[in-house]
């Protein structure tokens, strides 16, 4: 399980470490992807978003605009990398420039995937889900 919250500054060439304790679970790969919420990356260890993402290479989408939509939300953001000998992967421009990421970095655990901010829109982040979370939370509730 992914959880908590670490900064990271960008190098020149584009790169930021994985944290040091997450490593092994992306050992076979990472995917990154840009987020469904406005300002993250969101970064998946393969297997999972192999497994998680079965179904939809399964259902045909030839005549159903609503499956291609959202395969073009799915997948065409998306980036399958390795992590380098040092623990870092190369973040793609498209997705830094669609999250508005600069220099500084968050990468937030999300239990079973991570996202990935920059810093100020994280902080921004964070201060709205705290001015809100008794709504958030009540919301959530009232769905089950």
């Amino acid at each position: 399980m992914f959880s908590g919250e670490y900064e990271y500054k960008i190098d020149a060439k584009g790169r930021v470490p994985i944290p040091p304790k997450w490593r092994g679970q992306f050992a076979d790969g990472i995917v990154l992807k840009a987020g469904i919420d406005n300002g993250c990356i969101e970064a998946y260890p393969l297997a999972a978003w192999n497994a998680g993402t079965e179904k939809y290479k399964l259902q045909s989408v030839v005549l159903n605009q609503k499956d291609r939509r959202l395969r073009r939300l799915l997948f065409a953001s998306t980036f399958n990398l390795e992590l380098d000998d040092q623990g870092r992967i190369m973040l793609p421009l498209a997705l830094r420039q669609r999250a508005e990421i600069k220099d500084t970095l968050v990468i937030a655990g999300l239990s079973d995937y991570l996202e990935i901010w920059d810093k100020e829109a994280w902080e921004n982040e964070q201060k709205d889900l705290r001015e809100n979370a008794f709504q958030i939370i009540e919301s959530v509730e009232n769905r089950q």
